[in-house]
Order: structure tokens, then C-alpha cells, then sequence
């Protein structure tokens, strides 16, 4: 556990360099088939090495110092048995996107990674109720975004998912330049253009792993 709390803690870190959380934000790690590691109730760039985050039943109440959004995570790990990792980012010009009702389009090539839903409703998801119909509307894509506040992404690994929500911020930053540019409907991938530029060969997470965490101090 404490190899994934380090990977946790350097994961917080690198989201809130790259800009992708504030104040806000959490991620969390699947341990096992019944627990997730979620990062402690502070900003994320201010988590240490040694801080150890909370243990979270999977099917459970929260801890009481648990913020209650992570209800979203036990969600998903419920009804996700690929995701073993979830970010919960605010990046800004994904913020402005989802006041529009709008979620990027697979325009270059980090989009064609993103499959990524819509959430209509401004409340946090901070009842049980409303953390399933959350986890339902991601249904099996890696991303939903959240009408005025954010996305949740989801991935295999806490590796991929900090590297997919870096890519749905350049995805939401490219869709504002091209409605900023009025260049009408711009050119969006096919389906077929998506699936085959997608691909993970090459070090494609580890690459932009490293290039996410260069700055960070600590060693694990």
C-alpha cells in the first residue's frame, strides 16, 4: 500500500502543475476488489510523500472525513471492474466548454484518445443517488464532464488517467480555438480516424507521464 499511496501522492502533484485541479480536486487508486486509496481532503499540490490518503470501502459509508464526492468513485469502481483509477479535474478551458452544454470534439490527435459523455446537472454528486446516475452517464467511456464543474476520468491505471485528463484539457482548448476562430464546423476525426490513431504502443503514458511529474521532488 505504501508503493500506491506514493504513486497517488506524485499523481496529485502532478494534476495540480499541469493546472488540471485548484483548490479541489481528488483521485484515487482501486487497491483490491473491496477498498480504493483517494487522496486526503486538501489541495492536491499541497499532498506530501507521506501523506497516506483514506482507505475507502468500495460498497460502504464514507469516512467521515471523506469528501463526499468520492461517493462517485465507489460508484464507478462498482459498476467498472476495468478502472482501477479516477481523477476528479477542474481544468479551466474544460470549464468554460461545459457551460455551453459542449464536450470537445475528436479533433487532433490527443481527442481520438476520449470518450467522453456529458453531465447535465450543475449539482456536485454528493448523494448516493446522484453518484449512480453520475457512474451510469459515463456508462463505459474513460470521461464525463460536468456542467460548470469539471470531469471525472477514469482509467486502468492513476499513470493513464492523469495522461487522459492532460489530453481532455488540449482537447477542450483546441475546440474553443476553433470556435474562437469561426471556422465553422471545423474537421473532426471519423470514427475509424479515432480508433486508429489512438494508440497506447510507443510509451505513449509513459512519455507523457514523465513529461507530467519532471518537476516533482520526490523520488517514488
Amino acid at each position: 500500500m505504501n508503493d500506491q499511496a506514493a504513486l497517488l501522492s506524485r499523481a496529485s502533484r502532478a494534476l495540480s502543475r499541469a493546472g488540471l485541479v485548484h483548490a479541489y480536486g481528488h483521485a484515487s487508486i482501486r487497491l483490491d476488489e473491496h477498498h480504493f486509496l483517494v487522496t486526503p481532503s486538501i489541495p492536491l499540490g499541497l499532498v506530501g510523500p507521506d501523506d497516506p490518503g483514506h482507505v475507502v470501502a468500495i460498497d460502504g459509508p464514507l469516512p467521515a472525513d471523506v469528501a463526499g464526492e468520492v461517493l462517485a468513485h465507489q460508484q464507478i469502481y462498482i459498476r467498472r471492474t476495468d478502472v482501477n483509477a479516477i481523477c476528479r479535474v477542474q481544468p479551466p478551458k474544460l470549464m468554460s466548454l461545459s457551460t455551453m452544454g459542449r464536450v470537445p470534439a475528436i479533433r487532433h490527435g490527443f481527442g481520438a484518445y476520449l470518450s467522453t459523455a456529458y453531465w447535465h446537472d450543475p449539482q456536485l454528486a454528493r448523494t448516493p443517488q446522484m453518484a449512480e446516475q453520475l457512474s451510469l452517464c459515463l456508462a463505459d467511456g474513460n470521461a464525463v464532464v460536468m456542467r460548470g464543474n469539471g470531469a471525472i476520468v477514469v482509467a486502468d491505471s492513476i499513470e493513464r488517467a492523469v495522461v487522459l485528463a492532460w489530453y481532455l484539457e488540449d482537447a477542450a482548448r483546441v475546440e474553443l480555438d476553433v470556435m474562437h476562430a469561426d471556422a465553422g464546423a471545423g474537421l473532426v476525426f471519423t470514427p475509424e480516424e479515432a480508433r486508429s490513431r489512438a494508440t497506447w504502443s510507443g510509451a505513449i503514458v509513459e512519455r507523457m507521464w514523465d513529461y507530467l511529474t519532471s518537476a516533482d521532488c520526490s523520488p517514488s
